[in-house]
């Protein structure tokens, strides 16, 4: 089977209005408030193969140049003279477009899922929360709501040190009770350990309502994330994309959980291995993405035994659109694994057109 042409597109898909900050949060993350604006691409292999094709989309702020040389590199070979756990082209955002239009094209002709392909299909639903942004507490405790209400057992904050904190956890569990868990992530913005240990020195009963804090200080000072584990007596997480990262990580025991996210399918799976050997279980990252990427990572978290935890599956839902024909079944707080062949997805071109720039 020949690759003939490949068809690229720049989208910007909006944030549904009420999705990111509280209002008063806006002008202190302008970066968390307009990242959306960032384009995507979108690409459609074809083949010499009955029509087959296979459909991809990278993170955001893909260089476009990047993604020119991957397609100038694959259009003309054949599938089986590429190997899919390590493309002939450098990793980065393009390769992982490219990869998981590849495996789609591999899975609809052997008639198998991506899943399959990557290994060995563990699980037919990949656990998903809820998701937010910075939020007062009172508007904090109505995204619960909304999340719980819709079948969600939690759901991933954003934070920062000198915001109301433990305010915000106090209206969740007033809301919604302590069993809707909350992740907890400041992306390194209480910068010091002191600030992550009176963080949660504070939490007094509400730790049960913590499910874990994620990256609460600069991520290339592993000895304070061994301290942290030491003292917290909640669990702490990395977010983290490379193997080396995660081996070092779980070497020096400096996590209880780990948050993956490299640019490659096949890359999560190898690094969820690394993690399952020490006993460490994880969830899928994400760039708050669309359709396509987000199935990449439900495909890829049903191949990880390790990758038990309720993953950032959230930009099919927090976008003004997955750009799919077909959204993605989200119930009870579980993704379903498609059972068709590929990636189970099909691109809706109008969605496209709408959205390109």
């Amino acid at each position: 089977m020949k690759i003939t042409h490949i068809d690229k597109w720049q989208v910007v898909v909006p944030i549904q209005p009420d999705a990111l900050n509280s209002p008063e949060f806006d002008p202190l993350d302008e970066d968390l408030a307009f990242f959306w604006k960032t384009p995507k691409h979108i690409i459609r292999i074809h083949t010499d193969d009955s029509g087959i094709i296979g459909i991809g989309e990278s993170h955001r702020g893909c260089p476009d140049a990047e993604m020119e040389h991957a397609i100038g590199v694959i259009t003309g070979m054949q599938i089986d003279q590429i190997d899919l756990h390590a493309l002939p082209i450098p990793m980065g955002s393009a390769y992982g477009a490219m990869e998981m239009a590849l495996f789609d094209i591999v899975g609809k002709s052997l008639g198998v899922t991506v899943a399959r392909l990557l290994g060995a299909q563990v699980r037919d639903r990949v656990a998903v929360d809820y998701w937010t942004a910075r939020r007062t507490p009172e508007d904090l405790a109505r995204k619960a709501k909304e999340g719980k209400a819709l079948g969600y057992h939690g759901i991933k904050i954003k934070c920062a040190l000198g915001d109301p904190n433990i305010e915000r956890l106090q209206a969740v569990v007033d809301a919604v009770g302590p069993d809707f868990k909350v992740t907890v992530d400041p992306n390194c913005r209480f910068h010091l350990p002191c600030h992550t240990i009176s963080f949660a020195d504070a939490l007094g009963d509400l730790r049960q309502c913590v499910a874990v804090i994620e990256d609460p200080v600069p991520k290339d000072n592993l000895d304070w994330y061994v301290m942290l584990r030491q003292q917290l007596q909640v669990p702490i997480a990395l977010h983290l994309g490379s193997g080396r990262a995660v081996f070092d990580a779980v070497r020096r025991g400096a996590v209880d959980m780990l948050n993956i996210s490299p640019y490659s399918m096949v890359e999560f799976v190898r690094q969820c291995y690394i993690a399952e050997q020490a006993g460490v279980p994880v969830w899928h990252g994400s760039g708050v993405d669309l359709g396509i990427l987000d199935m990449s990572y439900i495909h890829a978290c049903a191949a990880a035994p390790a990758a038990t935890l309720p993953s950032d599956i959230v930009g099919n839902f927090v976008r003004d659109d997955d750009l799919l024909v077909d959204p993605i079944v989200i119930r009870d707080g579980y993704a379903d694994v498609p059972t068709a062949p590929g990636l189970g997805i099909e691109l809706d071109e109008a969605a496209v057109a709408k959205y390109e720039v």
